[in-house]
């Protein structure tokens, strides 16, 4: 086997977000899931954006965002994502790319349009994003690359893109090609609901032995494993995936690999802005760590103090130089 050129590559939803701040009464009054993420058609991301009050567009997406951080730490990456062939499209692909990652997906002609997350941000820094998947949805089997995929140490996907059927083959045949390349999986669940939706495949894949890294937040731990006392849940998924990551909001973050368990506290924050990414830039540093051979709770550390950085302000990609912030705290 040859040596992988990339650190990490990721197949993920490729997803303009489009941000604004809002009062918990218009959460209410448009009749949105608080602190969720619900998929939306035509009609109703219309109709929010029309709601909406001044906002921020910013190429986003879970796996995207997560390789914004790993390249901003001095990982080399590629993403594999759809988008249209229009105005969205040439903005997303512009930005990550401008963040000196590979992006080699040909862009898709006429309708539906690039993909587009509207998010409401609270005052508390909660996050309500309505997804458009859009043209993202439309990710063939045929973008899958078998020598790309095996190019890099670790396959990095999101659950989110497992609802739409293409994807979903899509994601199934890199599995495939990253595994008999002898390389890691990593799989995040992204959501509660998609969990609700195909947590069945999950557990397939888990139970087969498919992943080797899983990230999950506590909740999406529960709703995997029907079990809500924590450490009991974390026990039965770390007896079935090799490194298990589960973070925990403000108490901290748990990692089992190995046999090991670490845990780490959040990091310090003075306000909490926009919750927007904390998960994506935690498994970006984690990951970061893993690729770099660091210690497990150095990897929990390292996905902390990414956490900490992008809930300190709008938006779900860095704006602080995450490398120095890592320096400073780890040496």
């Amino acid at each position: 086997m040859s040596d992988p050129i990339y650190d990490v590559i990721a197949i993920g939803n490729a997803i303009v977000d489009v941000m604004a701040p809002c009062e918990d009464s218009e959460i209410e009054s448009l009749g949105l899931a608080k602190g969720g993420m619900t998929l939306v058609d035509t009609d109703r991301a219309r109709e929010l954006y029309d709601a909406m009050g001044p906002a921020r567009e910013i190429s986003g997406g879970s796996a995207a965002n997560t390789l914004a951080g790993l390249a901003a730490l001095g990982a080399k990456c590629a993403f594999i994502g759809q988008v249209a062939d229009d105005q969205l499209g040439e903005v997303f692909a512009h930005d990550i790319r401008a963040g000196g990652i590979a992006f080699d997906t040909a862009a898709r002609a006429g309708d539906p349009p690039t993909a587009r997350c509207l998010i409401f941000v609270t005052p508390d820094g909660q996050r309500t994003m309505n997804t458009f998947l859009g043209a993202s949805q439309f990710l063939p089997a045929d973008a899958m690359d078998d020598a790309t995929i095996a190019s890099a140490k670790v396959l990095y996907l999101e659950g989110y893109l497992w609802d739409p059927e293409e994807p979903r083959k899509a994601m199934r045949r890199a599995i495939a090609a990253a595994r008999n390349a002898g390389r890691k999986v990593a799989f995040t669940l992204s959501d509660a609901f998609v969990i609700s939706r195909y947590g069945d495949d999950f557990r397939a894949l888990i139970d087969a032995g498919q992943i080797d890294i899983l990230f999950a937040n506590e909740h999406e731990l529960a709703a995997l494993t029907g079990i809500e006392d924590f450490d009991a849940g974390l026990a039965q998924v770390a007896a079935k995936v090799p490194t298990v990551v589960v973070t925990r909001s403000e108490n901290g973050a748990h990692a089992v690999s190995g046999g090991e368990h670490a845990q780490v506290p959040a990091e310090p924050i003075a306000k909490v802005v926009d919750t927007t990414g904390a998960g994506d830039l935690f498994a970006a540093g984690f990951l970061f760590g893993h690729v770099r051979g660091r210690p497990l709770a150095e990897c929990l550390t390292l996905g902390a103090v990414c956490a900490a950085e992008i809930i300190s302000h709008y938006g779900a990609r860095p704006e602080a130089d995450l490398a120095e912030l890592v320096a400073a705290r780890l040496g």
